[in-house]
């Protein structure tokens, strides 16, 4: 069963266990999914790796309105926002430890070849692909940084 049709699944879950926090959580997901789906250029199909990508985003994006909410001092609005990230999160795949990021981001070093800063967009474009989902872009940069200087 692909993501996309695990959400669907929860989301009938959810109406009938009566769960309107959830089930608000859920629609926003697949309101992004579909539009993902019917967008210019798109074959229409939903491959689990984007969707992982947009789940991933969604939740990036709610951390952030909660920590905006939270510094103006309405934590009913960062209550509720925290809430949608944890559901986000329940779909997302365990993150890596800093240590399996390290690891991961030596084999790429060594099997691109890369020497130096240079070669930093080469590393990035791999990276990027194997560890979506798996590890925060700006973590992956840091570490690549970090590395190859």
């Amino acid at each position: 069963m692909s993501l996309f049709d695990q959400i669907s699944e929860d989301i009938k879950e959810a109406m009938k266990a009566r769960e309107k926090e959830k089930l608000e959580a859920l629609r926003g997901i697949k309101k992004v999914m579909l539009e993902a789906k019917s967008a210019a250029g798109a074959t229409g199909e939903l491959s689990d790796q984007d969707s992982l990508k947009i789940i991933s985003k969604l939740a990036k994006q709610g951390a952030d309105s909660a920590a905006i909410y939270k510094e103006q001092g309405r934590d009913d609005l960062y209550e509720q926002e925290m809430f949608q990230v944890k559901v986000f999160e329940s779909y997302l795949p365990v993150k890596m430890s800093d240590a399996e990021l390290t690891e991961t981001v030596k084999a790429i070093i060594a099997e691109v070849g890369a020497s130096g800063m240079k070669d930093m967009g080469k590393v990035m474009g791999i990276a990027s692909k194997k560890l979506a989902g798996l590890a925060d872009g700006k973590d992956i940069s840091d570490k690549v940084k970090a590395l190859l200087s």
